[in-house]
């Protein structure tokens, strides 16, 4: 055989070796397994971790808005559904709405259901895994795909801000009542086009604040300065302020080119919860609603 003919074909080889490893590499990770379990609960894995989900749907779903929400640390879908029931007052909006279930970290020997709101690379892909969700459900349900939105409480609202970070391509709105950013996604941030929305508390001490010095030992950057961010991400140029009923300020950005908004609100009094009007003088579900209805 001519020699430069068989390093040629060596190399074309090589090459197809190497192509085809790289596309096996990159190959995007599936929603798979979803069964129905009854009602309108059901399983699913992703990457070989279960999950379950809650689905709570609207009259019509052609071009409804759907709503991600996700529970604190060490508890379920249906725990959050049984404690705040989001979707009594967003399905006759027209909304569709999944509570869905986190997975036990391999760092955690609790076992506890949780997010990987610090996106740690050798743990679960959470990120990868609410995005797959989000696009699995907008196409079995015909959804509207420019209003895909989520919120979360705790280390579910944690989440919230590493979505901003490395999905705001598939979530448009995003809702943090009582977290925060982890440090991780603090240090690798950019500068994210999504509509935010954070809730918290005065007495959260979950929460690093510069206004109660809880930031100065907490690695993670204070609330103050991660809004700061997230207003300037979206170049917000319109601002107003209003005071709730029970002395609740909140503050709202828009940016005028945009109108990708910013809605900031502290708490008076207010502990680490899914606030309620009961206890906090405002309704937090009917607030998280308004604030997806502003970004029509």
């Amino acid at each position: 055989m001519n020699p430069f003919k068989k390093a040629v074909s060596l190399t074309a080889v090589s090459f197809f070796l190497l192509s085809g490893c790289v596309k096996k590499d990159t190959e995007k990770l599936q929603l798979k397994n979803v069964m129905l379990k009854g009602g309108g609960s059901f399983s699913c894995t992703f990457d070989g971790v279960k999950h379950d989900f809650i689905l709570d749907m609207p009259d019509n779903t052609e071009n409804a808005p759907l709503v991600i929400i996700l529970h604190g640390y060490g508890d379920s879908a249906e725990g959050m559904r049984n404690g705040i029931h989001f979707e009594e007052a967003a399905n006759p909006l027209g909304y569709a709405v999944v509570y869905v279930t986190g997975a036990a970290s391999k760092k955690d020997r609790t076992a506890a259901n949780g997010w990987n709101s610090a996106a740690f690379p050798d743990d679960n892909k959470d990120t990868e895994f609410l995005t797959a969700l989000a696009e699995y459900l907008q196409k079995k349900y015909s959804l509207d795909k420019n209003r895909i939105y989520a919120a979360g409480f705790s280390n579910g609202a944690c989440m919230m801000h590493t979505l901003a970070e490395k999905a705001d391509d598939t979530f448009s709105a995003l809702v943090c009542d009582a977290g925060y950013m982890q440090k991780s996604i603090w240090d690798s941030r950019k500068s994210s086009n999504v509509s935010f929305f954070q809730l918290t508390g005065e007495k959260d001490d979950f929460v690093p604040k510069d206004s109660d010095g809880t930031a100065e030992t907490n690695p993670a950057p204070s609330i103050e300065k991660v809004m700061a961010y997230r207003i300037s991400s979206i170049n917000a140029d319109i601002s107003e302020s209003c005071e709730l009923k029970g002395g609740s300020v909140l503050n709202k950005y828009e940016c005028s080119d945009t109108h990708k908004q910013v809605w900031e609100l502290t708490v008076k009094g207010g502990s680490h919860s899914w606030y309620s009007e009961k206890y906090n003088g405002f309704d937090a579900n009917e607030l998280v609603l308004e604030f997806f209805e502003a970004q029509k």
